[in-house]
């Protein structure tokens, strides 16, 4: 048996090119990689991997133990490797947590010469002030919430939703003149800490990292492919073990992105709390809600304690929705996705009207999990990724995408300046 495993090992070709692209979507309940084949404008899933963290890996979506996870991360990345035949080197992480902010920020630059067509060099100028202002608020507001003012943040995406001039909508600026120019940017900054051990982890798993991405944003890069003209609107929300992170995106722009600490790991604790049980009874517990076998006193003490929790779940959605004022309207289509989202209370409680009423929705919402197969541009081969649990990695693997092919000709202005936004 051990021949057998080391001829396997032997039989691993270590690729370095720019063919293969790794996602780790490091969760707060789970690690889970997969490893893709780019393959034209497709990528090909070609292995999956899976790793348990433990209770003190993660703390509300961040890490917490930095060895503990590259343990979780090298036995994710094994499976997949032996599952892909291969070890690809470039790898894209995501980032979750409180400390996340992602907006969408709009600036309106008077032209000093309104009778001459905009140029790149211009437009990029026009960006980099975007970029300036949004960052120092995201370090404002990061600073007020841990109390540290010299808190240092890096900007990790950023993405064009949409360009007007003199207040009429275009696709392509270039070459229009007029004097206001207003300006759309989705961005999202992440405390350098953060960053920081996401960085170690790469390193320590000898992989380069091509990029980092905040989860909302990857899971809506998932849903949006790349069609610059894509009229997609929806809210998503994905809900992990520690966090629940939401991106409202409308006619395929990205409002921006919130996030609380609250997932399935809540539930869990409250479960475990009210039952007098174990963390991993009560786990068990929770995944097994609907089973006829359990008793209905002990059905009912469940119930019980998941409403509790779905109670101030639904506070922190309805809080976080709340903050998107610079719509007229939310979507109402919302789309899950994350471990957390599989309790069907949780999609129940959402199709209700009780916690929505006092926003701005204007029809009853239609709520519904993400299927792989919705993913655009990306295809399992590997027949292992099959439910809603893998979204988020499958939206890293199209950042991945993105970053790769940011060196290439784009179809669409929106695709050349989102180029020049990546990092």
């Amino acid at each position: 048996m051990i021949l057998v495993m080391a001829f396997d090992k032997l039989k691993r070709k270590k690729v370095s090119n720019d063919d293969y692209v790794v996602a780790l979507d490091i969760g707060t309940e789970f690690v889970k990689a997969l490893i893709a084949k780019l393959d034209g404008e497709e990528l090909q899933i070609v292995g999956m991997g899976r790793s348990r963290q433990e209770v003190s890996d993660m703390h509300s979506g961040a890490i917490a133990d930095i060895a503990g996870v590259v343990r979780n991360c090298e036995e994710a990345l094994a499976d997949a490797e032996d599952q892909a035949g291969l070890q690809a080197r470039k790898v894209v992480i995501g980032i979750a947590g409180e400390l996340v902010k992602g907006v969408t920020d709009t600036i309106r630059y008077r032209r000093p010469q309104p009778d001459r067509p905009l140029d790149d060099a211009e437009m990029e100028f026009i960006i980099e002030k975007v970029q300036e202002r949004a960052g120092r608020k995201a370090q404002r507001q990061i600073g007020l919430e841990t109390g540290n003012e010299d808190v240092e943040v890096k900007l990790v995406n950023s993405a064009l939703v949409g360009i007007h001039i003199d207040g009429y909508k275009v696709s392509n600026p270039i070459g229009f003149q007029g004097r206001d120019v207003a300006v759309q940017i989705y961005t999202a900054f992440a405390p350098m800490v953060h960053i920081g051990a996401l960085e170690r982890v790469a390193d320590e798993l000898s992989l380069e990292l091509l990029a980092v991405a905040a989860e909302p944003f990857a899971v809506s890069r998932s849903v949006l492919g790349s069609d610059g003209n894509s009229n997609f609107t929806a809210i998503l929300a994905d809900v992990g073990g520690g966090t629940t992170d939401i991106a409202v995106v409308n006619d395929g722009g990205v409002e921006g992105t919130k996030m609380f600490g609250i997932g399935g790991r809540s539930f869990t604790q409250t479960i475990a709390s009210e039952l007098n049980l174990s963390y991993n009874d009560a786990e068990k517990l929770k995944v097994n809600i609907n089973h006829d076998k359990i008793k209905p006193t002990i059905k009912k003490e469940l119930d019980d304690a998941v409403d509790k929790t779905l109670e101030v779940w639904l506070a922190g959605v309805e809080l976080a929705l709340g903050e998107f004022d610079s719509v007229d309207h939310l979507p109402h289509k919302i789309l899950l996705c994350g471990g957390g989202s599989s309790l069907d209370k949780l999609v129940e409680a959402l199709s209700s009207s009780e916690w929505r009423k006092d926003l701005a929705f204007t029809k009853k919402p239609i709520v519904q999990h993400i299927n792989p197969s919705e993913v655009l541009g990306v295809v399992d081969t590997t027949g292992t990724v099959n439910d809603h649990t893998f979204i988020t990695a499958m939206g890293l693997l199209r950042v991945g995408y993105d970053t790769l092919i940011g060196s290439g000709e784009g179809a669409s202005i929106k695709e050349k300046f989102n180029r020049l936004l990546r990092i």
